[in-house]
């Protein structure tokens, strides 16, 4: 089990407490005052993001995780709440959080209108700061989703089973709006896919010793202002909705399309999946064709292959840069170091470049281990006649150091954020 990672306080704008009593603690109290009321509305926070924490970390860190959630939730809709309502965990055993609203039957706008408003002013919230609540632990917990459900006391049935309808409503509406979303998320994924809504920005690599530019990266972006801008939302998104080849074959039509006017000389690097090789319009004769109305040509293309996906099967690897290299392309190896088998990928794939990852690199001037470890790695690199090229470089220092270690390229943004280079884009 991984060490939890160190809380820095004051660095996540959250609130840490303990987790809320449960619902069964409190249930002879929620009876009564289900019953003195003779009504209850039942907010459900589906808290089931939260179970990879406790995979990975241990119960505490889930009850961390738990409470932080609960008081996130109380702070969104704390104005809507009376002294009589309860937050609470839900039942034995299951990820989720109920808010109990206890309302007499008189109050109709609070059943007919209100209840719905405050659903959705918490299912924002959530939205929006959500993922907060699993720091230290992850940076990308997806918004707990949220459902509403109520109960209208019958005193021919017992009030604990009428609590139990009203919570395994407020779970089918979480399910059904779980549902609605999944649905918008992929028709705004494949409106986008099909309109080619995506364009590329391209982030220079310098030679270390000259600090003139060497090539380019294309960087995929969807629409400006959108939700799907960034490339890891719009990659997260293609892989839940099982888009991920057609996302990944227009990202490669655009990264080429926005490089016509790539500077003579330099090198265009071109992010590739294991699938690029069953994408028809990049076998050899359709990708020959593309290359000449982008006026490329394939020794002016690096396609970079992320070591993360490498190391699952070096087989469909070598497919890939083989195939491609004997049509004169060049293989650059990504995120080098990001991953626990960085050395066996180096020497499985050969590549032509080495792309270590800007973890080894940030702070390097600084970091005599990092020193050391790029020292090795370029050595290593010579022998397998591969080059180096450092990603992240935000400073001078880092840059300098670089050229001392004798490593050839550098890429990040001290030479330049990300830009588009055609002049209609």
């Amino acid at each position: 089990m991984p060490e939890p990672p160190e809380i820095v306080e004051g660095g996540t704008n959250r609130v840490d407490r303990d987790p809320p009593p449960s619902l069964g603690a409190l249930l002879p109290r929620i009876v009564q005052q289900f019953d003195d009321e003779g009504a209850l509305g039942v907010l459900l926070v589906d808290a089931s993001p939260l179970a990879e924490i406790e995979r990975q970390y241990g119960a505490r860190a889930y009850r961390q995780a738990f409470g932080a959630l609960a008081a996130l939730v109380e702070e969104l809709i704390g104005d809507q709440l009376l002294v009589t309502d309860l937050v609470v965990a839900g039942e034995s055993g299951r990820d989720e959080l109920a808010v109990l609203l206890f309302r007499e039957p008189a109050e109709v706008d609070f059943y007919k209108r209100e209840l719905d408003e405050i659903t959705a002013i918490l299912a924002r919230g959530l939205a929006r700061r959500g993922h907060r609540v699993g720091y230290p632990y992850t940076k990308t917990l997806s918004p707990p989703e949220v459902g509403f459900g109520t109960a209208l006391r019958n005193p021919l049935i017992r009030e604990e089973a009428q609590i139990r309808a009203a919570m395994e409503s407020a779970r089918d509406h979480v399910e059904l709006r779980r549902r609605v979303e999944s649905r918008r998320r992929r028709a705004q994924l494949f409106e986008l896919v099909i309109e080619g809504c995506l364009y590329s920005v391209y982030e220079p690599i310098v030679e270390v010793e000259t600090r003139t530019v060497f090539g380019y990266e294309a960087l995929a972006r969807g629409p400006e202002g959108s939700e799907l801008h960034s490339p890891a939302k719009l990659f997260q998104r293609a892989t839940e909705q099982d888009l991920l080849f057609q996302l990944d074959c227009l990202c490669r039509e655009r990264g080429l399309d926005g490089a016509r006017d790539l500077p003579g000389g330099a090198k265009l690097f071109l992010n590739v999946r294991p699938t690029t090789i069953h994408d028809p319009n990049f076998r050899a004769e359709a990708l020959e064709r593309t290359l000449a109305r982008c006026q490329l040509s394939p020794s002016d293309v690096v396609f970079e292959i992320s070591e993360q996906e490498s190391i699952d099967n070096f087989e469909i690897f070598r497919e890939v840069r083989d195939y491609y290299g004997k049509l004169g392309f060049q293989i650059a190896l990504d995120d080098t170091g990001a991953g626990y088998a960085s050395l066996e990928a180096v020497m499985e794939l050969a590549p032509e470049f080495i792309k270590v990852d800007r973890a080894f690199v940030a702070g390097i001037d600084e970091d005599s281990s990092r020193q050391e470890l790029l020292r090795a790695l370029q050595s290593l690199a010579q022998r397998l006649g591969s080059r180096i090229i450092g990603e992240g470089l935000d400073t001078l220092e880092e840059l300098e150091t670089l050229r001392h270690l004798q490593i050839p390229y550098g890429q990040g943004w001290l030479f330049g954020k990300p830009h588009p280079l055609r002049r209609d884009v």
